[in-house]
C-alpha cells in the first residue's frame, strides 16, 4: 500500500484549537475495533489512533471507502464538520503503519 492511501486527521481544528472531548480519536477508532482472544482491544487496520510529533491523530485508510463506505463517510464528515486538519499520510518505512490484510 502506498503512503498516499492513508489520511491523517489531526486533533487540531483549522483555527488551531483542539477538538473536545479529547478522546474523540479513541471513540471513533473503537467503533471498528474488536476484542481478541486475549481480551485485548485490536484496532482495525483501516482506522487507527496514533501520535505524530506528540499530537494525537486518527489514521484512516482510503480503502475503507470501498470496504465500509458508511464508516468512511461518517469519519470524513465528522472531520470536515469539526473543521479538523486532514492530510495525506506521509510517513514511510518503519514509521508507516502496516497495510491492512489484503491491501
Amino acid at each position: 500500500m502506498e503512503d498516499e492511501d492513508r489520511l491523517v486527521i489531526r486533533g487540531i481544528r483549522e483555527d488551531g484549537s483542539k477538538l473536545r472531548p479529547s478522546d474523540w480519536i479513541e471513540r471513533i477508532s473503537s467503533t471498528l475495533a474488536s476484542f481478541e482472544v486475549d481480551h485485548r482491544l485490536q484496532y482495525s487496520e483501516s482506522v487507527q489512533p496514533c501520535v505524530i510529533e506528540g499530537e494525537k491523530c486518527l489514521v484512516v485508510a482510503r480503502g475503507l471507502a470501498e470496504s465500509n463506505p458508511a464508516a468512511y463517510d461518517f469519519i470524513l464528515g465528522f472531520a470536515r464538520s469539526n473543521q479538523l486538519r486532514i492530510q495525506t499520510d506521509r510517513r514511510y518505512g518503519t514509521r508507516a503503519l502496516k497495510p491492512a490484510a489484503g491491501e
